[in-house]
């Protein structure tokens, strides 16, 4: 989806909730493994907006090195697989997780799933608060723990605004209730 990397180029890869811990984090290059062509990329990265303004003064426009392989391969049209592999060194393992469901072959929810991701992000922002650049008590929910992150999503904001200004459009929102569980539900 070149709207979420395109979101990436101006807040970060690191999202609203790890904004806590860390300043912005930008790719530094994209490589693609076919179908480049490098006027079409970068006004899908940066160009469209390259005169936005006003972003809170940790965040830019990225604008990483754009390139394309050498020997592409020819794209084999078909159908995606219907399942996903994830895998940290932390981990026990592999997970496999359906595509369509979220879940694996026991019915459990994945431990990427938001729910998982955040039970961590609770347990992190317990054992650090004392040291986080934005200071918030324990949040009661996922939305209100991510909209404290005041500048990460002003810098958003400031993205959106200039997005609907060069007549791309309105972003699209998620439904509220996505995001509105508590880290014991």
């Amino acid at each position: 989806k070149s709207c979420t990397v395109f979101q990436w180029n101006v807040v970060g890869i690191q999202g609203s909730l790890m904004s806590y811990f860390t300043e912005p984090i930008y790719f530094s290059s994209i490589i693609l493994g076919s179908l480049y062509h490098a006027d079409h990329l970068s006004r899908a990265m940066y160009q469209r907006i390259a005169d936005i303004e006003d972003l809170p003064q940790q965040f830019t426009l990225n604008r990483p090195l754009l390139s394309g392989i050498s020997n592409a391969e020819a794209r084999q049209p078909g159908k995606a697989p219907n399942f996903s592999v994830n895998w940290t060194i932390a981990d026990q393992g592999l997970e496999v997780i359906n595509a369509t469901t979220g879940k694996d072959d026991m019915g459990r929810p994945s431990r990427l799933c938001k729910h998982a991701l955040y039970s961590r992000w609770v347990r992190l922002h317990s054992k650090l608060s004392s040291t986080l650049r934005i200071k918030m008590s324990k949040p009661s929910s996922y939305h209100e723990a991510k909209q404290a992150a005041v500048e990460y999503h002003s810098a958003k904001q400031t993205l959106i605004k200039a997005f609907q200004k060069a007549g791309l459009g309105a972003w699209v929102k998620k439904p509220i209730e996505q995001d509105q569980f508590s880290h014991n539900s």
